[in-house]
C-alpha cells in the first residue's frame, strides 16, 4: 500500500508541475520569420497569433500572393518554435520520461 500512496503523491506533484508549466506557457511568446525577416509572426504559448509585422516594402498590390505565402511561412516558423519550446518544457517536467504515442501534453 505504501507504493500506491507514493505513486499518488508523485502523480499529484506531476499535476501541480503541469499546471505551473501551463501558466508559464500561457504568458510565453515566440516569434517566427519569413522572407529574411520581412514578415514576422509572434504567437502565444497557446498558439494564438499575437502580432504580425510586415516590412513596408512588401505592401504592393501586385505582391499580395507573395505576402500571403510569407505570412503562412512566418506563422509556421513561429509554430515550430512554439512546439520546440513546449517539448523542452515537457522534458523538464517529465525528467526525460517518454510519453506514449498520441499523448500530447499540456493541450
Amino acid at each position: 500500500m505504501k507504493n500506491i500512496g507514493q505513486m499518488l503523491k508523485q502523480a499529484q506533484e506531476m499535476q501541480d508541475r503541469m499546471a505551473e508549466m501551463q501558466e508559464r506557457l500561457a504568458v510565453a511568446e515566440v516569434s517566427g520569420a519569413a522572407g529574411g525577416g520581412l514578415v514576422q509572426v509572434t504567437v502565444t504559448g497557446k498558439g494564438e497569433v499575437k502580432r504580425i509585422r510586415i516590412d513596408k516594402s512588401l505592401v504592393l498590390p501586385d505582391e499580395v500572393e507573395v505576402l500571403e505565402d510569407l505570412l503562412m511561412a512566418a506563422f509556421n516558423d513561429a509554430k515550430a518554435h512554439l512546439d520546440a519550446h513546449v517539448a523542452e518544457e515537457m522534458q523538464k517536467l517529465t525528467g526525460g520520461l517518454k510519453l506514449p504515442p498520441g499523448i500530447k501534453l499540456p493541450f
